[in-house]
Parts: structure tokens; C-alpha cells; sequence
């Protein structure tokens, strides 16, 4: 009988090759497929357990008592603060933050008075006490070590006995009994194994700093993320000091909450009301500017969208820029303008805009961007305080999106005086606070929304004067 090959199989998704390959052939992840040994059937004896079952309305919950960071945003996110044994993952680019935030959260659990050990394994203690100094995160009841070994880092848990640990980063600890080199698919799977194994045998919380791809996604395999039971994404852009933090999977609270914070020269502090950030002020209105409200998960926070509209200098290619927003989705809100609203731009340089660095993808932000590129292009003011939400459709209609009731409240909340909705709102416009000050007007179309502002009026005039 023939000696049975080894096969080849994908660390990622578990295709199998008889000969390797540099990629996987059904994922498309390179580098993740490894030589494995044909498999052996063995019967698997049964074994004691150690403790009984027990029916589920009889666990005890103590166990499992929430306990929190001090740090309210970041608190919002988990759930209203870290599980005894829970592990999470806190990804994101690098310099964006990740190492001051987590030693910010080891200093403050110190200081309730709960042993902490942070383990690093990018920089030296000293360099690691150097930062701490500088954002005040300095604690006697803050251990810190410098190691890459995965068995000393569970010799350090062992001796110093916390309550939380933090590892950064997750791709420079390594052990010995697996294959590859540190920040490997198989070193990473090993390495937040044991870590997840040893959290739930001392109740202790544990956070994981771990980095992520050119693409955005978590480094290592697929598998990393099923391995724990929080991950967060830390996102930012390096030229502006906002930063959020986003739950993507969490095991024990929302998994659509986001926590805002901001970068400066003392390290990372809270933004518990961001709206001011993404708006700006003026004492006059000012054409080519329109505020929306976007939700970042269950949050309305407010964002302002700019436009400037200017003649093209060449003919037949007018540019189209966009920063903080779809450029697809602008491209498509340009051509209903110009068919169903009348508004000629095909000749003409259009830059659209976010203030603050925000970024919103969701649709709710058509309708300010048509009013803003509309005011812009017909040079018109508006209402100071007014806010725009809607999704436009090809052919010129409005639509409803979700979350409207949070919307107009946080608009209320903030001193808006106008909004413009699309039609069918009116059952939970009605519950915004009629004292507020707010007037909801439901427009069907976009031509009737820049009616409603007088901008189809301005255009007209601006055609007779041509």
C-alpha cells in the first residue's frame, strides 16, 4: 500500500493542496499555506470533568460583574466596562494611538486600586516610562515589562498576579513550541490561544494590542478575531487629532457603539460631545456649506459638508475632488442636480468637503451635499441653522434613513432651528420636543427641498441675468 502524501492546507480558510502553492486558491491570502501531516482517526477516551453542569439558571453571575476603566468613551464601547476574563483586541494603524490609550486604561485600573501588568514588546521599559511620564499615566500598583517570550510573559502573570494585563503588541510575543517567526499566522494563533486560556482560568481581563494590514484589516489569521471576545478598531487620520474607537465584535455588549477621543501633547483625553469638531462657526451664513447629522453606530454626531463650484478651464474634463466622502456617491448627486434640479455643472469644477477629517460613507449625507454644491454653484445664503438629511435617488426622490428620531434630537439638542427631512418622517419627527426650536419640513423630491430654500428661485434669476 501506497504511503499516503502530506498535504498542504490554508491557515485562513482551511483549503487543501497536494503541492504548495504561494497562495491560497480559495481565499487569495498569500503566504498561509503550510505543509500538515495526512490525518490520523483516533478514538478520543473520555475523561472526568472537573466541575459538574449545572443548569444555566443557576450560574452564578458574580463572577462576571462588570468593572470599569474610569474612562467613559472607551467604557461605552465594551459595554459599560471589561468582563473579568474577557480578552480584547484593539487593532488600528500604526502611530494612531493604540499604545497611549491602553497604558492610559493600565494607569487609571491602577489607581483603583487593581494590580496591573503591561507587557511590551516594541519598546524598553524605559522608553515606555518616558511616555507614561509625559501623559501622567504613573501608578505603583502599574507593573510594566519588556518581553517578547510568551512562556516569561506568563511567568510575569504568575508573579505579579493582575487583574488586567496588557500586551502590545500581540505580533512580537512568540513561543518556542510553535512554528514560524513572531507576527506569524501560526505564532499569533498560539500566542492569544494561551493568553485566552490564561484569562479565563484567573478571571483576568486581558487587552491585545495588534496590528493591521495596508488594507485596514487586522494582521494574522482569520482566526485571531474568533479567538477573543472583543475587537475594537482604533481609526484616525494622522493629519487631524480625532480618533475613534469601534467595536466590530463584542461578546458582551453592542457591537455598533463607538467611542470619540483626541490626540494632544499631553496623550489621548475623551470627546464625550464631538459634534463641535466636524462643524464649524460662522456669524453669517455662508453659501456652499450645509450641516447633516451621520450616525457612528448608535451615535448622531454632526457633521458640516463644504462645496465650492467654479468654471472649469478645460473643456469636455471638469474636475470633481472630494475629501471625507464617496466620490461615487458625489458623482451621482452632481448628475441628478443637473438633471432634475436644473443645476448646470457639467462645465464646472466642483470640490466637495467634510470639516474636521470626519468621513461618512452612509447615504443619509446626499441631500447636504446637494444643497451645499447647489448654494455654491448659485453663489445663494440660507438659514444659519439649518440641517439637511436624505438619501437622493436617480430619479431626484428623497428617502428615508434610519435613525431620524436621534438625528433631529441631537439637532434640537444643539440649536438648529430648520431641518429638512424626506416624506413619510412625520411619525417620529413628531416625537422630537416641540420646544426646542426646531421646524421639521418633509420634502418628496430634491427640486422641492431647493425650493423650500429658495434656491431654484436664485437660479432662475441667475439665468435671466446671463
Amino acid at each position: 500500500m501506497a504511503k499516503q502524501q502530506d498535504s498542504y492546507q490554508c491557515t485562513e480558510c482551511g483549503w487543501t493542496t497536494v503541492r504548495w502553492v504561494g497562495r491560497c486558491g480559495e481565499c487569495q491570502t498569500w503566504g498561509s499555506v503550510v505543509e500538515r501531516g495526512a490525518p490520523k482517526l483516533k478514538q478520543v477516551a473520555s475523561s472526568a470533568p472537573a466541575a459538574a453542569a449545572v443548569p444555566i439558571s443557576e450560574v452564578n453571575t458574580d463572577l462576571a460583574r462588570r468593572r470599569l476603566t474610569t474612562i467613559a468613551e472607551l467604557d461605552r464601547v465594551l459595554g459599560e466596562g471589561l468582563v473579568p476574563g474577557a480578552v480584547v483586541l484593539l487593532a488600528g494603524e500604526p502611530g494612531v494611538g493604540k499604545s497611549t490609550l491602553l497604558l492610559d486604561v493600565a494607569a487609571k485600573w491602577a489607581a483603583s486600586g487593581e494590580r496591573t501588568l503591561y507587557i511590551s514588546g516594541e519598546e524598553s521599559a524605559s522608553q515606555v516610562k518616558l511616555r507614561a511620564t509625559r501623559t501622567g499615566a504613573l501608578h505603583d500598583e502599574l507593573y510594566l515589562a519588556a518581553e517578547t517570550d510568551l512562556g516569561t510573559v506568563l511567568g510575569h502573570v504568575e508573579q505579579v498576579r493582575p487583574t488586567l494585563l496588557v500586551v502590545d503588541s500581540v505580533q512580537t510575543i512568540a513561543t518556542a513550541q510553535a512554528e514560524g517567526a513572531p507576527g506569524g499566522t501560526t505564532q499569533v494563533r498560539e500566542v492569544t490561544g494561551a493568553l485566552a486560556r490564561v484569562a479565563k482560568r484567573e478571571d483576568m481581563s486581558v487587552l491585545i494590542v495588534g496590528h493591521v494590514t495596508k488594507d485596514g484589516s487586522i494582521a494574522g489569521p482569520r482566526t485571531l478575531e474568533h479567538l477573543v471576545d472583543v475587537v475594537l478598531t482604533f481609526e484616525g487620520d494622522r493629519h487631524s487629532g480625532f480618533r475613534m474607537v469601534r467595536a466590530t465584535k463584542n461578546r458582551f455588549g453592542p457591537a455598533d457603539e463607538v467611542g470619540c477621543f483626541e490626540m494632544n501633547e499631553t496623550g489621548i483625553v475623551e470627546v464625550p460631545d464631538p459634534s463641535g469638531l466636524f462643524t464649524t462657526s460662522h456669524s453669517e451664513p455662508v453659501p456652499g456649506t450645509c450641516v447633516t447629522v451621520t450616525m457612528e453606530g448608535r451615535r448622531p454626531l454632526l457633521a458640516e459638508v463644504q462645496a465650492l463650484v467654479a468654471p472649469s478651464p478645460e473643456r469636455g474634463s471638469p474636475k470633481r475632488t472630494t475629501h471625507g466622502l464617496d466620490s461615487s456617491r458625489m458623482a451621482m448627486v452632481l448628475a441628478v442636480l443637473e438633471r432634475k434640479a436644473g443645476l448646470p455643472l457639467s462645465q464646472k469644477d466642483v470640490y466637495v468637503s467634510t470639516v474636521g477629517g470626519a468621513r461618512i460613507s452612509e447615504p443619509s449625507v446626499d441631500l447636504a451635499v446637494a444643497i451645499a454644491v447647489a448654494s455654491a454653484a448659485l453663489d445663494t445664503q440660507f438659514p444659519k441653522r439649518l440641517l439637511a438629511l436624505g438619501e437622493v435617488g436617480l430619479a431626484g426622490d428623497l428617502r428615508r434613513v434610519p435613525g431620524v428620531e436621534r438625528r433631529l434630537a441631537e439637532a434640537a439638542r444643539l440649536g438648529f432651528e430648520l431641518a429638512l427631512v424626506p416624506m413619510g418622517s412625520r411619525d417620529v419627527t413628531v416625537k422630537v420636543p416641540r420646544l426646542a426650536g426646531l421646524r421639521v419640513v418633509e420634502v418628496s423630491s430634491l427640486a422641492e427641498a431647493l425650493g423650500v430654500l429658495d434656491l431654484r428661485r436664485s437660479q432662475r434669476r441667475t439665468h435671466e441675468q446671463e
